[in-house]
C-alpha cells in the first residue's frame, strides 16, 4: 500500500486528506534467464505468485520442480527469476507469451487459442458442504481483507475448509493473481488443495476456473457471476461452480451434489416451448 494525498468532496463540503492506495507494479516473470511474461500486481507475496502462476499456467507439474526464485527491484517494477528444469523450459519455449498482462487480464499474451483452451485436470470427487460453511466463509472474507480494508481496490482469493473456516487468504489488484497467490500458497504451505473449496471476490471467469481445477480445487465459490465457458470448464472438469454467493443466496451451476440443500419447496422451470 501507498500514500497520496486526496481531495475529498460530499456535497458542500471539501476534506483534504491522505488516504491509502493499493500499490500496482510492473512484474516480470522470467525462466531461466528467458522473458516470459510481465504481469501488472500487487507486489505483495510474489514468491506465492511465482510459484501459484508457474503452476497454473502448467510450467511446472508440481512446487518441487521451482528449483529457485530470486526477486530483483528494478527501477520500473519487479523482476522474479525462476528457475525450472531445462525440459520444462524448454516446452515453455514452444509457447511464448509475447504481450503484457494487465491486472485484470489472466491470458494475456498467449499466444494460441490452444493454449488457453487447455483440457483440464479432473477434480477428485470432493466432499458436500452445508449452505452455513459457505456463509461462514463470506464472513471471514469481508474480515480478512487488510489491504482491501484500507484501499477498496483490490481482489482476494481464499481458501477454506469443509466448514467454511478460511485458512489461506491472498490479495492483489488482479483476481487473477490473486488466485495464483493462492495456489502458490497451498503448494508451498503442502496443504491438499482438494480438501478444501476457494472463494472469491471477482466473477468466475473462464481462466479462474481453469486456474482451480490446475490446483485441484473441485468447488469455488464466487460473489458475482460466471461466464458461460466457465460453466462449460467447470462441468467438464467435475467442479462446482457456485455464483451470487452473498450472505444466505447462491447459485449453484454445476455438480450440486456438493453442496447440501435441505430445501422445502422445490420450484422447477416450466418446459420451454
Amino acid at each position: 500500500m501507498v500514500k497520496r494525498r486526496v481531495r475529498r468532496i460530499v456535497g458542500r463540503e471539501v476534506v483534504e486528506r491522505i488516504d491509502g492506495i493499493a500499490e500496482e507494479t510492473a512484474v516480470a516473470l522470467v525462466y531461466n534467464g528467458e522473458p516470459h511474461a510481465v504481469m501488472m500486481a500487487t507486489p505483495l507475496d510474489l514468491e506465492d505468485f511465482a510459484l501459484g502462476f508457474s503452476l497454473s499456467e502448467g510450467i511446472i507439474a508440481d512446487a518441487a520442480e521451482l528449483l529457485d526464485v530470486q526477486t530483483i527491484a528494478l527501477e520500473q517494477g519487479v523482476q522474479l527469476s525462476l528457475r525450472i528444469p531445462p525440459q520444462r523450459h524448454e516446452a515453455l519455449m514452444q509457447r511464448p507469451r509475447g504481450l503484457e498482462g494487465r491486472s485484470g487480464c489472466g491470458v494475456c499474451g498467449t499466444r494460441h487459442i490452444a493454449d488457453v483452451l487447455r483440457a483440464p485436470r479432473h477434480a477428485a470427487a470432493g466432499f458436500v458442504v452445508e449452505p452455513v460453511a459457505l456463509r461462514r466463509a463470506l464472513g471471514e472474507l469481508r474480515e480478512q481483507q487488510p489491504l482491501n480494508a484500507l484501499t477498496g481496490a483490490v481482489h482476494a482469493a481464499a481458501w477454506a475448509t469443509p466448514d467454511g473456516a478460511i485458512q489461506l487468504l491472498r490479495e492483489d489488484v488482479g483476481r487473477h493473481n490473486a488466485l495464483d497467490k493462492l495456489i502458490g500458497a497451498l503448494a508451498r504451505e503442502h496443504r491438499q488443495a482438494s480438501h478444501g473449496f476457494a472463494v472469491l471476490t471477482s466473477r468466475a471467469s473462464y481462466e479462474m476456473v481453469l486456474k482451480s481445477a490446475s490446483a485441484g480445487i473441485a468447488l469455488v465459490v464466487a460473489i458475482s457471476a460466471p461466464t458461460s465457458l466457465a460453466i462449460d470448464l467447470a462441468d467438464e472438469a467435475g467442479i462446482t461452480l457456485v455464483g451470487f454467493a452473498r450472505d444466505d443466496r447462491c447459485t449453484v451451476y454445476t455438480r450440486p451434489a456438493r453442496v447440501h440443500s435441505a430445501a422445502v419447496n422445490v420450484v422447477k422451470p416450466e418446459p420451454s416451448r
